[in-house]
């Protein structure tokens, strides 16, 4: 019986061309040896199975190679390796030392190559610092590891480090492919990208999976053996779960996941494959992320055609709504009912509409924003509450006048037609416009119509007085005495009102309707401009009620408070 070597070992690279995935890395250490620039101590740090050891190992051999070295010199000889995760104590460093201080029997350099340096304990550490900062010129260090975090910053310092980067699923397909012609094993595009993914970016992690479905296969891979012996969900289970979704059929959809715990996989794998086959129709619907789908050609076809179907705004939700559900998965106390929620949630919330009509002609989809009523001549404003010109001057005690700019006045008639969002091509939206007009014009003429009387000072002064007293009979008290804090002047056709300070400002505006509705109709006039003022020497005019008053009293002569105790009187 013949002796199996696994793909790892059999197709391990001897050069750096061979390596997959990685190169950068391998072309500057060609560089590097070109032009006699390599570091005497090199960190190639990086996942698992992306090939750091090969690369020392050819790196080793590169060093001591020359013209006249035989092809089957290995150098074995010149070339050390120590795996620190067994060999991490202070004496293991000190036996590596004392090795390195003897120069080479053959070749220019000895090569030591400790694997998962990691793994040294810190006194192991501190007794290599001083050899890998001066090595002996004929000793090279290659350092490996997969947790470059946990080697202490000095080690760092004294080393040129490599980061090895993750090979791709397309790097790891294609090699997959040439190692399967290899073999003589005939293997389906979506077969060995199931092995490539599976893989997760580890090139020996992949070659491993390799034989092993090959020795469940035999010579023939398909994309459902792969996945079977794999325990992976085939891609045609999420196809069918999305295309039950665009049915809103949620009997088929619950089926099918009954199906899926009945295959053996639990709730949270097939939500994560949920997840990523959304993803992945995302992604599809853009020609410029495209590039991020990483399947076989043929079933990105697939993936282009279904994406035509999900409006991109329900594919985000519903990624969303299955990632929180994935988050909530292992608290949750009934784990198959929440993802059979999910699915009918998926299926009720998709727009039919959408699904049938992807593609939305631009005029019909579009909305007519909200008509607005013309605005009345700036001559003759609405007599609304709303229509006053207002400005605010705050006046300093010594009576400095500091003008802001008066803000816009808006205007809103109470017969202006409630507006709503039409079609902007419609027969009711021109009926509608035709209304708003008319009435906007109906809004100008009453406004002309409306009376617009001079009045004097004196008579502004008496109706105040008339307005303050009327408050007070309704039992706005504190409208009343902001009214009586001042007297109103008239300059220029505008009403000027001091106000003690910004609240009383506050207060009249917050009232102004009732005010101004008041006033108009007293002065027969509804074209109304206010002028405000803040002016702190008008605090001490103000009005005071009648309990104010009391406690003023009360504070200047206690005898009054002592008459209320003794006659027993409620205030």
């Amino acid at each position: 019986m013949e002796h199996f070597v696994v793909s790892a070992r059999k197709y391990r690279p001897v050069d750096f061309e061979d390596v997959v995935g990685q190169k950068a890395i391998t072309q500057t250490l060609l560089n590097a040896i070109a032009r006699n620039h390599l570091a005497q101590a090199l960190l190639f740090t990086g996942p698992r199975g992306v090939g750091k050891t090969t690369c020392a190992r050819i790196l080793a051999k590169k060093i001591n190679t020359t013209a006249q070295t035989l092809p089957e010199e290995d150098f074995a000889f010149n070339i050390f390796e120590l795996d620190a995760a067994s060999n991490n104590s202070v004496d293991d460093i000190r036996n590596l030392i004392d090795q390195v201080r003897i120069p080479p029997q053959t070749g220019k350099y000895k090569v030591y190559i400790i694997d998962e340096v990691h793994m040294l304990s810190q006194s192991a550490f501190n007794a290599f610092l001083k050899t890998l900062e001066e090595p002996p010129p004929h000793a090279i260090f290659i350092l490996a590891t997969t947790e470059k975090h946990k080697i202490l910053p000095t080690i760092l310092s004294r080393c040129q480090i490599f980061d090895f980067k993750r090979i791709t699923v397309k790097d790891t397909k294609e090699h997959l492919a040439h190692i399967a012609k290899q073999e003589g094993v005939e293997a389906e595009d979506d077969a060995l990208h199931i092995i490539a993914q599976k893989a997760d970016g580890a090139l020996r992690d992949a070659l491993s999976t390799f034989d092993r479905v090959v020795t469940f296969c035999g010579k023939k891979l398909t994309r459902k053996a792969v996945a079977d012996n794999l325990s992976v969900l085939d891609f045609e289970v999420f196809f069918d779960v999305t295309d039950a979704i665009l049915q809103s059929d949620i009997p088929k959809l619950l089926m099918q996941f009954d199906a899926v715990l009945a295959n053996g996989f639990d709730g949270q794998h097939f939500l994560s494959g949920l997840a990523a086959h959304l993803r992945d129709l995302m992604v599809a619907k853009n020609n410029q992320t495209l590039a991020l789908l990483e399947v076989g050609e043929d079933m990105r076809d697939r993936y282009l055609n279904q994406s035509r179907n999900y409006d991109g705004v329900f594919l985000i939700n519903a990624l969303d709504e299955v990632n929180q559900t994935l988050i909530q998965y292992k608290q949750s106390i009934h784990q198959r009912l929440s993802v059979e929620l999910l699915l009918m949630k998926l299926a009720q919330t998709f727009d039919k509409t959408e699904k049938k009509n992807p593609v939305v002609n631009q005029e019909t989809e579009r909305k007519a924003q909200p008509i607005q009523p013309a605005k009345p001549n700036d001559n003759h404003p609405m007599p609304s509450p709303d229509g006053l010109e207002n400005s605010t001057e705050h006046t300093k005690p010594e009576a400095e006048v500091v003008s802001e700019p008066e803000p816009e006045i808006k205007q809103v008639s109470a017969k202006t037609p409630h507006t709503k969002r039409v079609s902007a091509l419609s027969v009711k939206s021109i009926a509608f416009q035709k209304k708003v007009s008319e009435a906007a014009q109906a809004q100008k003429k009453e406004t002309l119509e409306m009376p617009q009387k001079p009045f004097t000072e004196q008579s502004l002064q008496q109706e105040w007085l008339s307005l303050a007293a009327h408050l007070k009979s309704k039992g706005s008290f504190n409208i009343a005495s902001i009214l009586l804090c001042n007297k109103p002047s008239l300059e220029k056709g505008k009403i000027v009102f001091a106000f003690p300070n910004k609240t009383m400002e506050n207060d009249f505006q917050a009232n102004k309707a009732e005010i101004v509705g008041f006033l108009s109709e007293k002065l027969e006039n509804y074209d109304l401009k206010f002028h405000f003022l803040i002016d702190e020497t008008a605090q001490s005019q103000r009005a005071y009620t009648q309990k104010e008053k009391l406690e003023l009293l009360m504070r200047d002569n206690a005898a009054i408070l002592d008459l209320i105790k003794s006659l027993e009187l409620e205030l």
